[in-house]
């Protein structure tokens, strides 16, 4: 009870700081908030210093943000979040019809990603079901799906789908047919992520003991399947918390290329006016919610695994180490190193108006741009910028991510904070405090992008303290940093890797999300994402300048998807020696709840 409500607070004190840090984001960032609201209420009218007095008397900034954020915060408690500065209508109907758009698209994009990871495990369910499994990654097509930026899903999508076919509404919120094309464009990358999470972890729930001493005594696979499933998902589902709330509030650009007046663009729209009443309200909402789906989340799992977490009665989930299959990666690695280096000799500034919007040709293989410029130089030219940086991060919030993943009691309430921030909030925020530059991108993806690699060390090591083995030996002696060292690290460390290498694209799309919203990098950089906004508005005219640097993401996501795959299963000491078909020796851990299927049949 005690920990819980020291949990509590914690949570608690890390939103307030938040929502405090908001409440004075005009004047951390040095601006006037005046100027910012009259412009936002009127571009053309002009600034002089009586109407600006004018604008600081209606909204009481004289008496400082402290004083403003105390009287927000003394409404909550009456339901009241305040008047917008901007259209001073009330905020909290605004925020609640928002968040309920926002809600609705979630649920959709939702069904879209469960449908698409269900897709992504067929086979290996299929195979685990008969036996068949020979520990090989699953293919490199949901890597494809999910390095599709989703801007750039969402334009194609509206474009094509929407206008040209008309087969279904492209811009508004109108009704339920209006969430499909934007449901489609987020959540596919969802579930392509999390289908390959679930499919790195099924085939060591079907090598488990009990799965082999089911298949032994006859029980169907289907039984056995389902079984599996449900091995599986307690260490799926914090992540899925977090796509819950990514969904909700990260979908700004799907809700600005559809028009959709969601929670994640409404916050936007606050932040760049500095309408800190809704801003404030928005974000409040958005950690709410993050709370809401962590602590759903964890009743889930606990619910799924039973009293195994409680005995210590839980097996040890390991991934079989996979036959070595080194022609994929190469080949995409060799694709991908090929590409830069035909690109890297060619000028990507050089300009040629005669030359706009030319098709794929010997001397610009992969077009021009609407300046004229070679797109093969300029997605070369921007790997060196994209890759590193993406790679930069990756490694940085793995270490980030373990680091406080071993550490819950503290991790976990910031984790639900942090998933709560959209990237490009984050980047206003850190835009704030550091200052605009280059660094600013690759900042705001990196405090938010270790998040969820630390729920799923948090997952995996409950999951893991919770085996007998563990159980026995540290009965044998073993202290706290030999249990960390020889046992929870080696089962821990390997599938959390996995899921950063899948999240390397993803990484790389975060950046240019910044940049197509224009808070990354700026021209003429070549950098990926900056393409990929510039091109978008010619998709239809030129669709090879919107595909290149396209089809080069989805190149990175596949090396990365078959990188990971390689990659070997944690496995404990003991297990060592033990070729990955062969069952392990019985172990008390075999009476675990999933045994249950085989004493009742």
């Amino acid at each position: 009870m005690r920990r819980q409500a020291v949990t509590l607070l914690w949570r608690a004190g890390i939103a307030a700081a938040l929502v405090c840090a908001i409440g004075v984001l005009p004047w951390l960032s040095r601006t006037d908030p005046a100027l910012t609201v009259l412009k936002a209420r009127s571009a053309d009218r002009d600034p002089t210093p009586e109407v600006l007095a004018d604008v600081r008397a209606q909204l009481g900034l004289d008496a400082g943000p402290f004083r403003l954020l105390g009287d927000w915060l003394g409404g909550l408690w009456r339901g009241d979040a305040g008047r917008s500065w901007i259209s001073g209508s009330e905020v909290t109907p605004a925020v609640l019809q928002a968040l309920g758009a926002s809600l609705l698209l979630m649920a959709v994009a939702l069904a879209v990603a469960a449908a698409t990871a269900a897709l992504i495990c067929a086979r290996t369910l299929w195979l685990g079901a008969h036996r068949r499994l020979d520990g090989r990654a699953g293919g490199s097509g949901s890597a494809v799906l999910a390095a599709l930026p989703e801007f750039l899903t969402a334009s194609v999508l509206a474009t094509v789908v929407g206008v040209q076919l008309g087969w279904l509404p492209a811009l508004g919120w109108y009704g339920p047919q209006w969430t499909i094309l934007p449901a489609l464009a987020l959540g596919l990358p969802a579930g392509a992520v999390l289908g390959r999470l679930l499919d790195d972890l099924l085939p060591g729930a079907f090598t488990e003991p009990w799965a082999l001493a089911a298949t032994a005594r006859g029980l169907p696979g289907r039984a056995v399947t389902r079984q599996a499933l449900r091995r599986c998902l307690p260490g799926l589902l914090p992540n899925t918390g977090l796509f819950v709330v990514g969904l909700t509030g990260g979908s700004v650009t799907v809700e600005q290329i559809f028009d959709i007046p969601g929670l994640g663009r409404t916050t936007l729209q606050a932040a760049l006016a500095q309408d800190l009443p809704v801003l404030q309200a928005g974000t409040l909402a958005l950690v709410l919610l993050a709370a809401a789906a962590a602590g759903l989340a964890h009743v889930l799992a606990r619910l799924l695994i039973g009293p195994a977490l409680r005995d210590g009665a839980l097996p040890s989930l390991h991934r079989p180490t996979p036959p070595v299959r080194r022609f994929l990666p190469i080949a995409y690695g060799g694709l991908l190193v090929g590409v830069v280096a035909l690109g890297l000799p060619r000028d990507p500034l050089a300009l040629d108006t005669a030359e706009r919007l030319a098709a794929p040709s010997p001397g610009h293989p992969f077009g021009t741009d609407a300046l004229g410029r070679d797109i093969l130089a300029r997605v070369a030219h921007g790997a060196l910028d994209t890759l590193l940086l993406a790679g930069a991060i990756t490694a940085v919030t793995l270490l980030t991510g373990v680091a406080l993943g071993l550490l819950p009691r503290l991790s976990g309430p910031l984790v639900d904070t942090v998933t709560a921030l959209p990237p490009v909030l984050v980047a206003l925020l850190v835009t704030a405090v550091a200052g605009s530059g280059t660094a600013t991108p690759a900042l705001a993806v990196a405090a938010v992008a270790w998040a969820p690699l630390a729920a799923h060390t948090t997952a995996l090591l409950q999951q893991e303290r919770a085996a007998l083995h563990l159980t026995a030996t540290r009965a044998l002696g073993a202290g706290p940093w030999y249990l960390l060292r020889h046992e929870l690290l080696p089962a821990v460390v390997p599938p959390v890797t996995r899921h950063a290498l899948l999240r390397l694209p993803g990484v790389a799309l975060a950046l240019a999300s910044l940049a197509f919203l224009g808070l990354g990098a700026q021209p003429p950089s070549p950098e990926w994402g900056l393409l990929l906004a510039e091109n978008q508005p010619y998709a239809e005219r030129a669709p090879w300048a919107v595909l290149a640097p396209a089809a080069v993401l989805a190149l990175l996501g596949a090396l990365a998807v078959t990188a990971a795959g390689g990659l070997p299963g944690g496995r404990r000491r003991g297990d060592r020696g033990r070729g990955s078909g062969e069952p392990a020796a019985p172990t008390p851990e075999q009476h675990s709840p999933a045994m249950e299927l085989v004493r009742t049949g």
